[in-house]
């Protein structure tokens, strides 16, 4: 009987004192989370535009709806790959004010 004491023995090591009571002794933990603490913050995890390239993508977005009289074409135009620009015409409108300018008048050229 004294071998089946034994493991016990080595169980009640870990245990500790606790305001009267026993608990196993353990790390200590971390808080729980607030609930609520974090949850409308945002992890971007793309390139946000500046003011300037934001204002550049609306300008050339509501160029594009206006020239081609709709959503299907405008995209189309400002997404496909543009052999005369050399790119794609939204992102060239976005890097600058000269490729804004280019857009625009390959926008113009092309007629509705």
């Amino acid at each position: 009987m004294t071998a089946a004491l034994a493991p016990m023995a080595d169980a009640t090591a870990d245990v500790v004192a606790n305001d009267g009571g026993t608990t196993p002794a353990a790390a200590p933990a971390e808080p729980a989370p607030r609930p609520g603490a974090m949850k409308f913050r945002r992890k971007y995890t793309t390139v946000r535009l500046t003011p300037e390239q934001a204002t550049r993508q609306g300008q050339v977005a509501t160029g594009a709806f206006r020239h081609f009289g709709g959503r299907d074409a405008a995209m189309a135009f400002l997404n496909d790959h543009d052999e005369s620009l050399g790119g794609r015409p939204l992102d060239l409108a976005i890097a600058s004010a000269e490729g804004l300018a280019l857009v625009e008048a390959a926008m113009a050229a092309r007629g509705k």
